[in-house]
Protein backbone atom coordinates (compact mmCIF):
# COMPACT_ATOMS: atom_id res chain seq x y z
CA UNK A 1 0.00 0.00 0.00
CA UNK A 2 1.25 3.31 -1.15
CA UNK A 3 2.69 5.93 1.81
CA UNK A 4 0.92 9.05 1.10
CA UNK A 5 1.10 11.93 3.38
CA UNK A 6 0.65 15.90 3.31
CA UNK A 7 3.60 18.27 2.04
CA UNK A 8 3.36 19.80 5.51
CA UNK A 9 4.69 16.28 6.83
CA UNK A 10 8.12 17.12 5.25
CA UNK A 11 8.55 20.31 7.49
CA UNK A 12 6.84 18.64 10.20
CA UNK A 13 8.32 14.86 10.18
CA UNK A 14 11.54 15.00 7.35
CA UNK A 15 13.46 12.87 9.78
CA UNK A 16 10.98 10.43 10.11
CA UNK A 17 10.04 10.48 6.29
CA UNK A 18 14.02 9.90 5.70
CA UNK A 19 14.11 6.80 7.77
CA UNK A 20 10.69 5.63 6.32
CA UNK A 21 11.93 5.48 3.00
CA UNK A 22 15.77 4.29 3.88
CA UNK A 23 14.01 1.86 5.69
CA UNK A 24 11.38 0.50 2.95
CA UNK A 25 13.30 1.00 -0.31
CA UNK A 26 9.52 2.42 -1.11
CA UNK A 27 8.72 5.95 -2.03
CA UNK A 28 6.78 8.54 0.22
CA UNK A 29 3.61 10.64 -2.05
CA UNK A 30 3.53 14.07 -0.80
CA UNK A 31 0.15 15.78 -1.30
CA UNK A 32 -0.83 19.27 -0.76
CA UNK A 33 -4.44 20.00 -0.61
CA UNK A 34 -5.09 16.56 -1.61
CA UNK A 35 -3.61 16.26 -4.58
CA UNK A 36 -0.67 14.44 -5.42
CA UNK A 37 2.48 16.86 -5.04
CA UNK A 38 5.92 15.21 -4.78
CA UNK A 39 7.44 11.84 -4.07
CA UNK A 40 10.41 11.26 -1.72
CA UNK A 41 12.50 8.07 -2.22
CA UNK A 42 15.76 7.18 -1.03
CA UNK A 43 18.86 7.87 -3.98
CA UNK A 44 19.74 4.22 -3.63
CA UNK A 45 15.82 3.79 -4.94
CA UNK A 46 16.09 6.49 -7.31
CA UNK A 47 19.44 5.22 -9.08
CA UNK A 48 18.10 1.20 -9.07
CA UNK A 49 14.57 3.04 -10.91
CA UNK A 50 16.86 4.84 -13.53
CA UNK A 51 18.45 1.67 -14.00
CA UNK A 52 15.69 -0.79 -14.31
CA UNK A 53 14.25 1.70 -16.88
CA UNK A 54 17.47 2.45 -19.00
CA UNK A 55 17.32 -1.28 -19.02
CA UNK A 56 14.44 -1.57 -20.26
CA UNK A 57 14.46 1.19 -22.73
CA UNK A 58 17.35 -0.77 -23.73
CA UNK A 59 15.52 -4.05 -24.57
CA UNK A 60 12.62 -2.58 -25.89
CA UNK A 61 14.68 -1.31 -28.50
CA UNK A 62 16.48 -4.30 -29.19
CA UNK A 63 13.16 -6.05 -29.88
CA UNK A 64 12.16 -3.25 -32.28
CA UNK A 65 15.38 -4.04 -34.26
CA UNK A 66 14.44 -7.36 -34.28
CA UNK A 67 11.24 -7.30 -35.55
CA UNK A 68 12.24 -5.25 -38.19
CA UNK A 69 15.06 -7.35 -39.84
CA UNK A 70 15.33 -11.22 -40.29
CA UNK A 71 19.26 -10.88 -39.24
CA UNK A 72 19.85 -13.18 -36.34
CA UNK A 73 23.27 -13.67 -34.64
CA UNK A 74 24.41 -16.11 -32.57
CA UNK A 75 26.14 -15.37 -28.67
CA UNK A 76 29.38 -16.42 -30.55
CA UNK A 77 29.22 -14.34 -32.99
CA UNK A 78 28.22 -11.24 -30.74
CA UNK A 79 30.53 -11.72 -27.88
CA UNK A 80 33.64 -11.96 -30.67
CA UNK A 81 32.81 -8.71 -32.08
CA UNK A 82 32.07 -7.30 -28.48
CA UNK A 83 35.49 -8.28 -27.94
CA UNK A 84 37.00 -7.10 -30.76
CA UNK A 85 35.35 -3.63 -29.76
CA UNK A 86 36.72 -3.79 -26.21
CA UNK A 87 40.34 -4.91 -27.59
CA UNK A 88 40.44 -1.90 -30.07
CA UNK A 89 39.70 0.49 -26.88
CA UNK A 90 42.22 -0.85 -25.18
CA UNK A 91 44.50 -0.62 -27.84
CA UNK A 92 43.79 3.05 -27.90
CA UNK A 93 44.13 3.81 -24.32
CA UNK A 94 47.61 2.10 -24.85
CA UNK A 95 48.82 4.44 -27.69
Amino acid sequence: MPNIRPVSDLRNHFAEITREVQLSDEPVFLTKNGIGSIVVMSMESYEQNRYDSMVYDKLREAELEAASTTERRTHEEVMAKARALLNSVEDRKRA
